[in-house]
């Protein structure tokens, strides 16, 4: 059956199709019409070695955001649902990824709990297509639908391309470890006993 998610959503302002599985190759389809987007996409699913279809219209003769924020809306669902119980995973992963002189590091935990602590000090409005100050909208929109804990951290960085970049990867390689399974784990790794 595998790790695998289709999710559907349609709303005044968007309608978007993604499909996501964990135990892939790095293979993606990706159109939502902002062309630095797309390729901030592909890196996360290359990178974590996840397969991902995402196909998006939304309302770009208003701006960005209604795209990329229900994009991570979208997303987070489908990691969740992939996840599914999250038995037998590690639950926690973190990367700390250099691109050039951009430095990110990115943690995050599984947790079934959302939130998210982002310092990524952008310094330009646009890089392409894409709106900069989108950056947090989208991992906050990821972090909350996904009910994960999200840490993301500039630790060094000058041009934008590269930061936003570097924080794509990290994020795609911290989650890649976080759903690895642990022979060592039975059940869920929680003193709770869930997540």
């Amino acid at each position: 059956m595998g790790r695998n998610a289709d999710i559907y959503r349609k709303t005044g302002e968007t309608d978007i199709k993604i499909g996501f599985g964990i135990d892939g190759t790095g293979r993606a389809d990706i159109s939502t019409g902002i062309g630095f987007f797309d390729h901030m996409l592909e890196s996360f699913a290359r990178h974590g070695f996840f397969d991902l279809e995402v196909l998006v219209k939304g309302d770009l003769e208003v701006d960005s955001h209604h795209t990329i924020e229900d994009t991570g809306i979208v997303l987070g669902q489908a990691i969740k649902e992939a996840a599914g119980s999250k038995e037998g995973i590690k639950r926690f992963g973190e990367c700390m990824l250099p691109m050039d002189e951009a430095l990110v590091l990115c943690a995050l935990d599984l947790s079934g709990r959302p939130y998210l602590m982002y310092d990524i000090g952008l310094t330009v409005p646009k890089v392409g297509d894409f709106d900069t100050e989108m950056l947090h909208e989208f991992f906050y929109a990821v972090s909350y639908s996904a009910g994960m804990n999200l840490h993301l951290k500039m630790l060094d960085g000058v041009n934008n391309h590269h930061i936003i970049e570097a924080a794509f990867k990290a994020f795609a390689k911290a989650l890649d470890r976080a759903l690895e399974y642990d022979k060592r784990i039975a059940g869920v790794l929680s003193t709770k006993g869930s997540l």
